[in-house]
């Protein structure tokens, strides 16, 4: 199949969004997210220094202020909107004080990341420019790309609001959410785009078996992920203060509803990779539902290996990239199974 321009620069970027989703995964698991104190410059620089000698004398001094400054206007905003509670939590959190010492593997890592993720954003905005071409065939190609470049935006700015509250609880688990939300927005564009490639022949009683049990596992998966957010933030709130091997045992029952809800996924991926294989479909669904029950062992043996080897980051990192790759997935299946037969 020959792809044209908006084709390729969707794809490229559903490719180049997951990416970044690992490489924030490293950055997340190695500690490195206050590697840059401010945002968008790294140290006040555009590109970060490499021994401290090179920053100024008071410069922890200097960051803590700013983001005090700018947590001020942003509690300021949520009072507007009626977020008092919030508002009061982000202007109020002792964590805000903190001054961060400079590491120059955690800058250059948390550097890399925005790097990255302002490369991606030229790519979204690519992705939008090329779909134009759709305007008057598939106006929805068009929205969608104008909508990935809104929520691009929007991340970036959330992702200045995660470093000015030095990594609130809940702030991280947003902005990887939001993530996952761009990557499939983008990828609906891309789909939308290249679905004529795509072929389907299944009996409506068929396909309609496969869509809602494809359905309830996207909705089971979103709710591992959420859940799985707030073992990294309990985590996250002890790490500091309790050491690495007592981790698990200290951050209450989330973790185990974790472990358990995830045989919930495991069952309802293997009844949907089944009625797969005993219907003998091939093609890009049996691909999909292979690649999905594939993904969710691996997601448990991770799991697994994070609990005996007590959170070693390398698996830190499978983990979120694996949950990203099995919602994309589900989605794509899901697209799929829309596709009319006539």
């Amino acid at each position: 199949m020959k792809l044209n321009i908006y084709q390729k620069t969707a794809i490229t970027t559903v490719l180049a969004t997951l990416f970044l989703i690992f490489v924030g995964g490293l950055v997340r698991s190695t500690g490195a997210g206050m590697g840059c104190p401010d945002w968008p410059k790294c140290f006040g620089q555009w590109i970060p220094p490499t021994n401290v000698t090179e920053l100024p004398d008071n410069y922890q001094t200097i960051f803590v202020e700013q983001r005090i400054e700018k947590n001020t206007k942003i509690a300021g905003y949520l009072n507007t909107l009626g977020f008092e509670e919030l508002a009061y939590t982000i202007q109020n959190d002792p964590k805000v004080r903190n001054p961060e010492e400079f590491n120059a593997i955690k800058t250059w890592t948390e550097y890399l990341n925005r790097l990255v993720g302002a490369i991606i954003g030229l790519l979204v905005f690519a992705t939008f420019l090329t779909s134009l071409k759709y305007w008057k065939s598939d106006k929805s190609i068009t929205i969608v790309s104008a909508i990935a470049v809104l929520l691009t935006g929007f991340q970036g700015w959330l992702g200045s609001v995660v470093v000015s509250t030095n990594l609130l609880p809940g702030t991280i688990s947003i902005h990887m959410i939001f993530a996952l939300v761009i990557v499939n927005v983008l990828l609906y564009g891309a789909f939308k785009a290249t679905s004529n490639f795509v072929k389907v022949d299944l009996n409506k009683g068929l396909r309609k078996k496969l869509y809602w049990t494809t359905v309830g596992l996207l909705f089971l998966t979103t709710v591992q992920l959420v859940m799985g957010t707030q073992v990294r933030e309990a985590i996250d709130a002890i790490k500091l203060v309790i050491e690495r091997p007592n981790w698990i045992d200290n951050i209450g029952n989330i973790f185990l509803i974790h472990r358990s809800f995830s045989w919930i996924i495991v069952i309802l991926g293997g009844y949907l990779f089944s009625i797969i294989y005993k219907n003998d479909i091939q093609g890009i669904i049996y691909k999909l539902g292979l690649a999905n029950i594939i993904l969710i062992f691996i997601q448990i043996g991770a799991g697994i290996a994070l609990e005996i080897f007590e959170m070693p980051p390398a698996f830190q990192v499978i983990h979120l990239v694996g949950v990203a790759l099995m919602v994309c997935a589900q989605f794509l299946l899901l697209l799929i199974l829309q596709l009319r037969t006539d």
